[in-house]
């Protein structure tokens, strides 16, 4: 029997703004996760520094997804950007709010009110 392949999509681009967007569908969790990590971390790597990741696509995610997204938050800070999230599914955002996660993360329901964060100017 084969093991069963997890559906997981990732796209990146650059909005107007001047923010990067990469949009993730599917589930973030220990065998995608990597994948996740490396696109995300080479962004920021890049100088990237406005990054909005938009999860209205995720279905599903753990510990090691929500490792990621700690990670990758943590880099951007060093660099003084900004990261912001774009999340809709109530099981996603109950998993931050379970975790305490929710005041450690800008989130928002729109991919432009995320932009408009990550790019405002303080």
């Amino acid at each position: 029997m084969s093991p069963v392949v997890p559906h997981f999509e990732l796209s990146e681009e650059d909005a107007d703004a001047g923010a990067h967007v990469i949009a993730l569908r599917g589930e973030i969790h220990v065998t995608t996760a990597p994948r996740f990590a490396e696109h995300l971390a080479g962004a920021i790597e890049s100088g990237k520094t406005a990054i909005v990741l938009d999860m209205t696509g995720v279905e599903f995610i753990d510990s090691t997804g929500l490792s990621v997204l700690l990670n990758g938050l943590r880099l951007v800070g060093q660099r003084r950007g900004r990261l912001a999230l774009v999340c809709t599914n109530p099981t996603v955002l109950r998993l931050f709010q379970i975790t305490n996660l929710d005041d450690t993360f800008d989130i928002f329901d729109e991919r432009p009110k995320a932009i408009a964060h990550v790019t405002q100017q303080e």
